[in-house]
């Protein structure tokens, strides 16, 4: 009966994914595809007026990130099971989201091989999280994070700018600047600032 069927919303701004999303819950007999959403507002929205079983919400999106929109359906109902459906690895950005109220976080890369596990087992109370973010929360879960000053620098830094220019535009000394920047070096176990861009980058620190 359809009644039965895990009803499953489908958020992100790519029509190719929700089109492969949607083949592949197809061919599920206990679930069913009931909406899909461009950005994290629609998702709102289409969460409000379908109640989904399972939501499969991107991150990377216009007009309302997946975070955020993660954080507003949690509020409107505290057991909205949403699964992260990503390219991004990292392991700051999936704290982001788990924290937000996500119980589910899901590499698009693992997209056929994961995603039905994944619904099956949030909808019965379980959390998924794919292993290699799993492994990477464990690997930097007791590293210092990096303050808001300092990602605000390191920002910055990723698109081009000297000390000088950083410290102009915060209203800060070149020094003090420097003095951030070695943290953040400190922080990241890093030796230099284009591998400081990378490492933040990889781990959802900062977006380039």
């Amino acid at each position: 009966m359809s009644d039965s069927k895990i009803r499953v919303l489908v958020v992100d701004d790519h029509p190719v994914l929700r089109d492969g999303v949607a083949a592949i819950l197809e061919n599920q007999a206990d679930m069913v595809m009931i909406g899909e959403a461009r950005d994290g507002r629609e998702a709102v929205e289409l969460f409000r007026s379908l109640l989904p079983d399972v939501t499969l919400m991107d991150l990377q999106m216009p007009v309302m990130n997946g975070v955020d929109a993660i954080a507003e359906i949690r509020s409107i109902h505290a057991g909205a099971k949403i699964i992260v459906l990503t390219t991004y690895a990292g392991d700051v950005q999936a704290v982001r989201a788990l924290r937000a109220g996500a119980v589910g976080y899901l590499l698009k890369s693992g997209l056929r091989t994961d995603m039905i596990d994944a619904i099956h087992d949030v909808h019965r109370g379980q959390r998924h999280v794919h292993r290699d973010i799993a492994d990477e929360i464990a690997l930097h879960v007791v590293d210092e994070p990096l303050t808001g000053r300092e990602i605000q620098i390191l920002c910055l830094v990723s698109v081009g700018k000297g000390n000088r220019q950083v410290a102009c535009e915060l209203g800060l000394s070149e020094e003090t600047v420097k003095g951030h920047l070695k943290n953040v070096f400190a922080k990241l176990g890093v030796a230099d600032r284009t591998h400081a861009v990378t490492v933040a980058a990889r781990r959802g620190i900062i977006d380039i």
